[in-house]
C-alpha cells in the first residue's frame, strides 16, 4: 500500500524510539530526507505526497544499517555543528553536542579581539576550529591532523563553509614538538583522543566499530595526548594565550592539575549541559 513521506518519516520515529534511540526525532528526518533527495523543508512541504515503493525500500535499508550500530552520520554523509553542516566520513569522529560547549567559550574569548591566530590542534573534521572562525571575524585558524583521511575531510569542509581565506589545514602530529614552522598562537584548542585504550571494548558499538580508532585513544590511562600537547606545544602559545580542551568524565582534575605544573595560571572548569565538567582552560604566564 502506498505510504506518504509524513507517514514513513512517522513510522520511522517509532521504529527508532522503540529502539531506545534518545534522538529519533532528528534521526529519522534526517534517514528520511536522505533517503528521498529532499531538503528538510521540502519533506515537510510534501508531507502529503506518496512516495514510490522503492524509495520506501531504500529508507528503510538505511533505517536497517543504523539499527544495526551503523551512526547515521556516517550513513548521510554529513552533519551539523554549531550550526554549519558538515561533511563527515569514517576517517572522523562525528561533531558532538558537548564539544559545542568548548566552541562557544572559545568563541566568547576571542570574539572581541580584533584580530587572533587560532590553532585547532587533533582537528578531526575541523568543526571546532570552524565554528570559531565562522564566528569570529578576525579569527584565522590553522586545523592540525595527523590523520591523512581527516585531512582530506578537513579541506572539503574549509570549502563548504567558504572559509578557505581564513582557515587552512596543515599535516600536525600532537604528540611531536611543534614545528617551527606553525608559528605562535593566541589561542590552542583541542578536542584530542581521551578514551584509556582498555575502555575502548566497553565503548557502544556504534562507536568501537565505525568511529576511528585513532581518534579515540588516549593511551593507557586516557591522558597520553593532554601530557604531550601541555608539555611541548605550549612553546607555540604567545605569552598570555589560551589553552583549551575538551575532555572525558572525571578527567578535568587531572587536566588542570597538568597544566598548572607546565606554567599555566588563571585556571578553570566548565560543565556541559549534564552538569559535567567538559572543558579546561588556562592561560600561559610562566616561564618552564
Amino acid at each position: 500500500m502506498p505510504i506518504t513521506y509524513s507517514d514513513l518519516y512517522l513510522d520511522i520515529r517509532r521504529q527508532l524510539k522503540a529502539s531506545g534511540i534518545q534522538a529519533a526525532t532528528l534521526e529519522a528526518r534526517e534517514l528520511v530526507c536522505f533517503g528521498c533527495g529532499k531538503t528538510r523543508e521540502e519533506l515537510f512541504r510534501d508531507g502529503g505526497l506518496y512516495l514510490s515503493r522503492e524509495m520506501e525500500e531504500h529508507v528503510r535499508a538505511l533505517v536497517r544499517r543504523h539499527l544495526d550500530g551503523e551512526p547515521v552520520a556516517y550513513i548521510i554523509g554529513e552533519w551539523e555543528f554549531y550550526g554549519l553542516p558538515l561533511d563527515i566520513n569514517e576517517s572522523v569522529l562525528i561533531p558532538r553536542v558537548d564539544t559545542e560547549v568548548l566552541a562557544e567559550a572559545v568563541i566568547a574569548s576571542m570574539k572581541p579581539l580584533p584580530s587572533c591566530r587560532v590553532l585547532d590542534l587533533c582537528a578531526g573534521s575541523g568543526c571546532i576550529g570552524l565554528a570559531i572562525a565562522a564566528n569570529v571575524p578576525g579569527a584565522r585558524v590553522l586545523l592540525g591532523e595527523l590523520s591523512e583521511g581527516a585531512i582530506r575531510v578537513c579541506r572539503q569542509n574549509i570549502r563548504r563553509s567558504q572559509l578557505s581565506g581564513r582557515v587552512s589545514v596543515m599535516a600536525l602530529n600532537a604528540l611531536e614538538e611543534p614545528p617551527a614552522a606553525v608559528g605562535e598562537f593566541d589561542c590552542i584548542v583541542s578536542n584530542p583522543p581521551y578514551i584509556p585504550t582498555g575502555d575502548l571494548e566497553d565503548l557502544d558499538h556504534s562507536v568501537k566499530d565505525f568511529e576511528p580508532r585513532m581518534a579515540l585513544d588516549g593511551g593507557s590511562d586516557g591522558y597520553t595526548f593532554y601530557q604531550a600537547i601541555i608539555r611541548r606545544w605550549r612553546k607555540a602559545l604567545k605569552p598570555g594565550g589560551r589553552l583549551w580542551f575538551e575532555v572525558g568524565l572525571g578527567q578535568a582534575d587531572t587536566v588542570l592539575r597538568l597544566m598548572r605544573t607546565q606554567g599555566f595560571g588563571d585556571l578553570e572548569i566548565l560543565p556541559d549541559s549534564q552538569n559535567i565538567p567538559r572543558v579546561v582552560f588556562g592561560r600561559r604566564i610562566e616561564e618552564i
